[in-house]
């Protein structure tokens, strides 16, 4: 594709701004078009690489109106400029090639000062800041094609707030370009963790999509595991040994306050929310045997959706609700099936070579994340809720525990490393396999999830 669009810079400059947002566009939809439709999926494709021009983006300081200062203002262009050149989609040209300098958005710019310096996007934003509140003005242009591909739009809030309206500024410009749902105003919940590897604390932690605004949610003095958030992103359930074994325990990220479903028998674990919010599905072990349930968060009423002598457990809901994807050793191995909430056949959906875990339902319903383990390695995976279409993402030493971002693009994970010194850190991976990242927070960090996007 690189080769394409170079040979397209050569021949037609003219067109080159829409004709890269089109391939872009073309090449973050391939993993959605369905091309198999057989019930046993017999290939399996890798994707280990992936390369694509990035969109030359201009960015130009933020016009200062009313007390506001430059400080507040590159912070802004840090944020957006983060949030957008992580996806591997845009490139900032540098601000010492600018021609010209914005002193009024309301006003087209000088559409030939910013093509001179191949910008094929323009940012044009102005910051007020009045009473301790700040407003957040922008306007997105297409520098060729001289129009705006984002209209005038503001952000009020607190000061405190800043870093927050220059995520959604970002995700109006990443979704005005590619066509994609937004993504950066989210946060993530994880388990942080601190010591040697033989004697490690954890404990619950969330912060900013990008790892910024770290806030501690539990103790150090018992083991937490797998954080999930609800779908309104104000409450969180986990699972955490602090009475000696797992149990599952739902917080209220605005109070702090714990509930610890003391009704529910035996050892709990792996919960994750509904769609709706009003239900979790979780995998109880009760005189030795694990199945899944389902609780009514309303009516307490717990129904039992596996019967099974084998392992039943990470269970996770599919957008509509209506059907459960869970791992199971029922057929011997560890692999990956889906059944219905009202009970039934439970199907399996991995035919790969290997062991499949921790299965995922994608926010769009079309695919299922997975952790996969094939001849000593760990890798993330995706796959069509079918199992064709099998993608590896990821390899490693131990690469666990896939979290689907809020649109659905990309995937958090944790990878730990190998040796007596091995620790955990959070990455993120396209679903085409591209733009894999690390999550740089100076801390060890696993079991990640995404919250939908903040309100």
């Amino acid at each position: 594709m690189i080769l394409v669009l170079r040979c397209l810079d050569n021949f037609m400059p003219r067109y080159m701004s829409l004709l890269k947002v089109i391939f872009i566009k073309i090449f973050i939809l391939i993993p959605y078009i369905v091309q198999s439709q057989e019930s046993v999926p017999t290939l399996e494709l890798e994707v280990t690489e992936g390369v694509i021009e990035p969109i030359s983006m201009a960015l130009p300081k933020f016009v200062l109106e009313k007390d506001a200062n430059s400080y507040i203002a590159e912070e802004v262009i840090s944020v957006i400029s983060n949030d957008l050149v992580n996806t591997g989609f845009f490139r900032i040209i540098p601000q010492q090639a600018y021609i010209s300098v914005m002193t009024n958005i309301n006003a087209p710019p000088r559409f030939a000062d910013w093509k001179a310096i191949n910008a094929s996007i323009m940012l044009a934003g102005a910051i007020s800041v009045s009473g301790g509140k700040v407003s957040l003005k922008f306007r997105l242009w297409d520098v060729l094609a001289q129009k705006a591909i984002v209209k005038g739009i503001k952000y009020e809030g607190p000061i405190s707030s800043i870093r927050r309206m220059s995520h959604k500024v970002a995700d109006k410009v990443y979704e005005g370009v590619t066509g994609e749902g937004r993504y950066f105003d989210s946060r993530i919940v994880f388990v942080s963790e601190r010591g040697s590897k033989d004697n490690r604390s954890k404990r619950l932690a969330i912060m900013d999509h990008d790892g910024e605004n770290i806030e501690y949610l539990t103790d150090s003095d018992s083991i937490v595991l797998a954080p999930r958030f609800s779908p309104d992103a104000k409450k969180i359930l986990y699972t955490s040994y602090r009475s000696g074994k797992p149990r599952v325990y739902l917080m209220d990220l605005r109070t702090k306050k714990i509930q610890n479903f003391a009704e529910l028998p035996g050892m709990t674990f792996a919960p994750r929310f509904s769609p709706d919010g009003n239900r979790i599905v979780l995998s109880i072990t009760l005189n030795g045997n694990t199945d899944i349930f389902i609780v009514n968060l309303l009516t307490g009423k717990k129904i039992r959706l596996t019967k099974s002598i084998a392992i039943d457990t990470a269970p996770s809901f599919s957008p509509s609700g209506n059907r459960v994807v869970f791992e199971s050793d029922r057929g011997g191995s560890q692999q990956i099936y889906v059944i219905n909430t009202n009970g039934g056949k439970a199907n399996r959906i991995s035919f790969g070579k290997g062991r499949y875990g921790t299965p995922v339902w994608s926010p769009r319903g079309d695919m299922v994340a997975f952790t996969k383990m094939n001849k000593g390695k760990f890798h993330i995976g995706a796959m069509r809720v079918d199992g064709s279409q099998e993608r590896i993402l990821t390899s490693s030493f131990l690469d666990e525990g896939p979290a689907w971002s809020p649109n659905g693009r990309v995937i958090a994970f944790f990878r730990e490393t190998s040796g007596p010194k091995g620790a955990p850190s959070l990455y993120t991976v396209d679903v085409t396999g591209r733009n894999m990242r690390k999550i740089d927070i100076g801390t060890y960090a696993s079991d990640p999830a995404w919250s939908p996007l903040l309100e």
